[in-house]
């Protein structure tokens, strides 16, 4: 069965737990919205970031939403995700990502950087590094980024780097030798896992994105779904997609304990022991 026939058999638009969203529909519950919104505040007072989180917990959503409530008129965002990149290709590519040339040495491209950096905020633009997956990041990237974090205005930073990626990089940047970058970053946000609540609520919301007037989740079955992905969105996504499409191919309109049951075999009986 095509994703599109088994959306329609229970009357939705799309798939709901698709990745393709607009940052308009984007399910924000009340305790992400104040960690967005620290984001936010930060972005607008020139502090760098540091926003970790185990995988799957909705650390891409966070950031999509801070994108969307910034506003252009004054801020330049620029998102890299290649973080497995030496100093030099680094660079290059955060070249390429802010519509420079790059330079063949490492020292023309931090120069070109630097002086873009200097431009924009002589035109009063606050420009906004996302750097994700920033555990990966090589040693000699953290060493230089501290000299980027360095950057200021009337004692207001140039621009705000957010690194984001899982709990070790707080570990590393606590280590001795990032320490000067970490005593730069005066935002830390650690997301946890979504709430029982949550998981409902998201559920729920998501369903009627896409035009469903009805959630065909149980309640035993969002409880279930629960457990059984530790209140990580995207395991919740990936388990309720396929719960839809087993209930549909069984032309069932309801997903209930039974049809999770053939989903996720014997990993259901553990969870419910």
């Amino acid at each position: 069965m095509t994703a599109n026939a088994w959306a329609y058999y229970f009357g939705f638009a799309s798939p709901p737990f698709s990745k393709e969203i607009r940052d308009d529909d984007l399910w924000v519950p009340a305790s992400r919205e104040r960690r967005v919104d620290r984001l936010v505040e930060a972005c607008h007072d020139h502090e760098h970031i540091l926003l970790t989180g185990e995988p799957g917990v909705g650390k891409t959503c966070v950031l999509r939403s801070l994108r969307q409530r910034l506003p252009e008129a004054g801020f330049r965002l620029t998102y890299c995700h290649n973080a497995t990149l030496g100093r030099r290709d680094f660079y290059r590519q955060l070249c390429l990502a802010l519509g420079l040339s790059p330079r063949a040495t490492a020292a023309a491209v931090f120069y070109e950087i630097g002086q873009h950096i200097h431009e924009l905020g002589a035109a009063r633009v606050h420009p906004v590094f996302l750097l994700d997956e920033a555990h990966l990041l090589h040693q000699d990237v953290l060493d230089h980024l501290h000299i980027l974090a360095n950057y200021d205005w009337d004692s207001k930073a140039l621009l705000t780097i957010v690194l984001v990626g899982l709990p070790e990089l707080a570990d590393r940047l606590a280590l001795r030798r990032n320490r000067s970058l970490l005593s730069r970053i005066h935002t830390r946000v650690q997301l946890g896992a979504a709430s029982p609540e949550d998981t409902a609520e998201y559920i729920e919301y998501r369903v009627r994105a896409v035009g469903g007037d009805t959630n065909p989740f149980s309640s035993d079955a969002v409880a279930i779904l629960h457990e059984a992905s530790s209140g990580r969105l995207r395991d919740i996504d990936r388990l309720a997609t396929n719960a839809l499409r087993h209930a549909a191919s069984r032309k069932v309109r309801i997903v209930d304990r039974s049809v999770l049951g053939k989903v996720l075999g014997d990993h259901l009986n553990d969870l419910v022991a």
